[in-house]
């Protein structure tokens, strides 16, 4: 399959128009940050959520503000594609509001965020984010680090069932030649 290098004219648009966009979203002008959509849509990966529409969006950047009121997003790299341009940046702020019915917990979040802006000609018709919230709720201190000590701990206490029912499937393979068996 050949690949479409995008057309130059249309690429420095499209790339105005994100630009445009994220520095009012930063600016926290969220109605100047909706009217850069053909149609406002924001997809957020990590939690299978869509925001659809300017309510939709606008609920979801309000959302955020009340629990970061001085968010921001960090762009790094910006990658352009056929149909759409990829910035990989951080998101920043302080949670000092209630977030998804979490209190303010006072601590600061800086995590790596990947966002698609979608785009149908010169059009952006979706803002598509990916992240790792579990990286998320470390740093607000709601979760601990499943690699850790701590982490492994709490993720016993909590899901004692599918934790037990794993580590017999992985010690019942081993005797059985099956996966995680050791080589002989």
């Amino acid at each position: 399959m050949a690949i479409e290098i995008p057309d130059p004219e249309l690429t420095a648009k499209r790339h105005e128009i994100v630009d445009r966009h994220m520095t009012h979203e930063n600016a926290h002008e969220f109605d100047h940050a909706i009217d850069a959509f053909h149609h406002p849509r924001y997809e957020i990966v990590a939690t299978g959520e869509v925001w659809d529409g300017v309510d939709g969006v606008n609920a979801l950047l309000v959302e955020n503000k009340t629990g970061f009121s001085d968010f921001k997003f960090h762009p790094t790299k910006w990658h352009h594609a056929e149909d759409a341009i990829i910035v990989e940046g951080n998101f920043t702020g302080t949670h000092d509001g209630s977030w998804r019915g979490l209190p303010p917990t006072g601590r600061k979040v800086d995590f790596e965020l990947i966002i698609v802006f979608k785009f149908e000609d010169d059009r952006m018709v979706c803002e598509r984010t990916y992240f790792n919230i579990g990286t998320a709720l470390q740093q607000l201190g709601v979760q601990r680090d499943p690699n850790k000590l701590a982490g492994k701990v709490e993720l016993i206490a909590a899901h004692p069932v599918t934790v037990g029912i794993a580590l017999a499937r992985s010690l019942l393979g081993r005797r059985r030649g099956g996966p995680g068996a050791a080589a002989g």
